[in-house]
């Protein structure tokens, strides 16, 4: 089920490349990529991981609590990122000009069905 959650999210906004959901360690549990991607969204996710690491990090010595989404625009990529535990994470990565509000609804309703498949 994590792979048809994932690509229903990548699938239904415009400009979604992929998905992935992947532990705070590095390693995806599962991914998908639109058939013409050329990103490879698991490198993608473990240097990110890294990053978002270094972010909770942050959030625990500012005492602003967990951090629950972050969203990284670059020239040619956009990833946005959800929380979903203390282990694991749910983001998925647009082109430039991608529906990126849509894109935070759709892991705003993703979210929750993958949280009670990891359960």
């Amino acid at each position: 089920m994590f792979r048809e959650n994932l690509a229903r999210m990548v699938d239904n906004v415009e400009g979604g490349v992929a998905g992935l959901l992947m532990g705070f360690d590095g390693i995806a549990v599962e991914t998908y990529a639109r058939p013409a991607a050329t990103l490879d969204i698991n490198v993608v996710g473990m240097e990110f991981s890294v990053v978002l690491n270094r972010v909770r990090e942050a959030a625990s010595v500012l005492e602003v609590g967990g951090v629950q989404e972050i969203a990284i625009r670059a020239e040619n990529l956009s990833v946005l990122v959800r929380v979903l535990n203390p282990d694991y994470f749910v983001a998925l990565a647009l082109t430039p000009d991608g529906n990126v509000g849509k894109g935070r609804y759709l892991l705003r309703l993703t979210a929750p069905r993958l949280q009670t498949e990891l359960a």
